[in-house]
């Protein structure tokens, strides 16, 4: 029983996903240290950003918006998503079943015990969200469930 212990503890700290099996932030085209990065996100915006926290669901007013524009990085304004591939996914954050080719980096993440696909800008490293595949099957059958905090919206122009 010991010996079983053992090996499970063993195999989960050699497997867990750590901060130094992150993308090297080197290989960002925006690279700011921590400080700087506290220095212009806000509390809630830092944290959801730059340390993986996930927000309250129902708390970014940008999970309801469904005005035409497009949805940019919080931290660095690279754009994401467009706002028609954006929909209710009532989860509780903003949803999208695709983002703009290009805009998002990918890495497993085992934080919740199993795994989950993390999805990170692609210009600057910010956590955003995940992926799941339980969106709309009429499209790609993707939702992109995003922090509203890791976002901001710039309307259309008319």
């Amino acid at each position: 029983m010991k010996n079983i212990f053992l090996l499970t503890f063993s195999i989960l700290l050699f497997n867990c996903n750590g901060n130094a099996q992150k993308h090297n932030q080197q290989d960002f085209k925006v690279v700011k240290t921590e400080k700087q990065w506290q220095a212009e996100l806000n509390d809630m915006e830092y944290k959801v950003l730059r340390q993986a926290y996930t927000e309250r669901p129902h708390s970014s007013p940008l999970d309801k918006n469904f005005k035409k524009g497009t949805y940019v990085c919080r931290a660095c304004e690279a754009p994401l998503f467009k706002s028609n591939n954006k929909f209710n996914a009532g989860c509780g954050w903003p949803s999208f079943d695709q983002e703009i080719k290009g805009s998002i980096t990918y890495q497993t993440d085992f934080k919740l015990g199993y795994a989950r696909l993390e999805e990170i800008c692609a210009n600057c490293g910010s956590h955003l969200g995940h992926v799941f595949n339980d969106g709309p099957k009429e499209t790609t059958g993707k939702r992109h469930c995003i922090n509203g905090v890791a976002l901001k919206f710039i309307p259309e122009k008319k």
